[in-house]
């Protein structure tokens, strides 16, 4: 629900609102808001979410142009579940202007945190994005300079974790894009069966997993408050016992439960599914995320599948792929030149594929003429060529097959994985560090990736893919 007060009002009932929850009782620690996080929410939204102690009857939103404060968004949704230690509220703010700066704060908040609404559709400035792939909790309860038995490549000291990366780097990207494999969570029986955390305890209901979790999600509040913070799924989001030979996990922490509750995608404005599915513009790029995790023929993490995890599906068969065959077809190219997609699992990589991803997507992304295809799910950075059905068109030659990066190296407890050379043929670069991917659209013409080593913020590959998009008519500003 969203509504108008005047400036006077608003910035009184704002005020009072700083010692006074919904119900304009006190505000007490049990509501204070954490884990502020912003998501695009069509054309003219956006979604603020955060955590509290306890729940709220109606979580609420000020915000405006300024700090004044003086439009409110309420909603009724704060939700848990078995083992969470939080309850997740969820307030969209509509009404918004394109490309238009604005001044945010939860209910009994006392930071006012600021935000820029999605480029209008058809915009054609260059801008850029950030994205990263199977990035967890860094310090005590993750990633560090230290690591357990079992665990491999530990930070350096002195270097920046990728949180740190992204932060020192945040004015120069419009939103995050993590593609799958959040917090890691689910590697609390490695870090204490290595003797990184401990005590070694199989039978705490899940707190373990709760507090890991919680603390990935404060470490990247300093991006996610700012900027809109975008996911997908990944596999370590559907079970919370990676590392152990017994079934340990509580009910909350199975079958996608907490991403499903933590996340706000904008599914409702594109007719997606969840935080499974959705897709959104911005500028001169229509962004898709697909689920290459369930629901679709052979999915891995259903029941029966490689990954074992038991999970889904969350949607009639078929509705995945008939919802990315619309989403595509739907497009409008003289608007939204450049098409980007994102799974979190690869089918081009110098490792093991998914093969039943490809054989399920492959075929729609060719079909609809998606430029940009990016995945994580292996821990390392691999540039590829633009590839259809395993043969190769370069970047730089107008290619008519998608262009692959896979970038996975955003870092987390077990480390980086090395994949064996001799490469596969759409190979064109291999870095194992740790690191994100800055991506600009110069135009309609010319888009161009940066891999970030987020141990100092050194640019470790570059590369521009080249494609005719341009219309003479429109005056975009592409090269003649």
């Amino acid at each position: 629900m969203l509504f108008q007060l005047s400036a006077a009002t608003a910035l009184a009932f704002a005020t009072a609102a700083q010692a006074a929850p919904e119900n304009l009782g006190q505000c007490t620690g049990g509501i204070f808001p954490t884990q502020i996080r912003l998501a695009y929410a069509g054309d003219h939204g956006m979604a603020v979410s955060w955590n509290t102690k306890l729940q709220l009857t109606h979580p609420t939103v000020y915000f405006g142009k300024d700090q004044r404060l003086n439009r409110v968004a309420q909603s009724d949704v704060s939700t848990t579940y078995p083992s969470s230690s939080t309850y997740n509220n969820h307030v969209v703010l509509t009404g918004l202007e394109p490309n238009t700066a604005y001044f945010y704060k939860p209910n009994c908040g006392n930071v006012t945190y600021t935000f820029t609404t999605a480029r209008r559709p058809g915009q054609k400035t260059e801008f850029s994005f950030a994205m990263v792939g199977d990035m967890g909790t860094f310090g005590p309860d993750g990633l560090s300079t230290t690591v357990g038995k079992g665990a491999a490549n530990p930070l350096k000291p002195g270097d920046l974790t990728t949180v740190q990366s992204l932060a020192a780097r945040q004015g120069s990207y419009d939103f995050v894009w993590h593609v799958g494999d959040l917090a890691y969570a689910d590697a609390w029986i490695k870090e204490e069966k290595g003797g990184y955390v401990s005590p070694y305890n199989l039978t705490d209901n899940g707190a373990e997993y709760d507090r890991i979790l919680n603390d990935f999600y404060d470490e990247i509040e300093e991006l996610s408050s700012g900027k809109p913070y975008m996911v997908g799924p990944g596999n370590h989001e559907a079970n919370c016992d990676n590392g152990s030979d017994l079934s340990v996990c509580v009910p909350g922490q199975l079958n996608f439960t907490g991403y499903r509750q933590h996340w706000n995608m904008p599914s409702a404005e594109s007719g997606g599914l969840e935080n499974f599915w959705y897709s959104f513009d911005h500028g001169m790029v229509h962004f898709v995320m697909f689920n290459t995790e369930t629901d679709f023929p052979n999915a891995p993490d259903e029941p029966g599948g490689e990954g074992a995890e038991n999970a889904g599906p969350f949607a009639p068969t078929g509705a995945q792929l008939a919802w990315l065959k619309k989403d595509l077809a739907a497009v409008d190219r003289k608007k939204t030149p450049w098409v980007v997609a994102a799974g979190h699992r690869p089918w081009y990589v110098s490792t093991t594929v998914c093969t039943e991803c490809q054989a399920a997507f492959e075929p729609i992304l060719i079909e609809y003429g998606v430029d940009l295809v990016l995945h994580g799910h292996k821990h390392f950075y691999e540039r590829h060529a633009a590839v259809a059905n395993n043969v190769t068109q370069e970047i730089t030659n107008n290619p008519t097959a998608p262009w692959y990066v896979v970038n996975g190296a955003g870092g987390h407890y077990d480390g980086l994985d090395t994949p064996s050379a001799p490469y596969v043929s759409t190979s064109r670069d291999v870095i194992v560090a740790y690191g994100w991917s800055l991506f600009t659209v110069h135009n309609c013409s010319h888009l161009t990736t940066q891999f970030i080593g987020s141990a100092n913020n050194t640019i470790l590959d570059t590369a521009t893919l080249i494609k005719d998009h341009c219309h003479p008519d429109d005056g975009d500003g592409c090269p003649v």
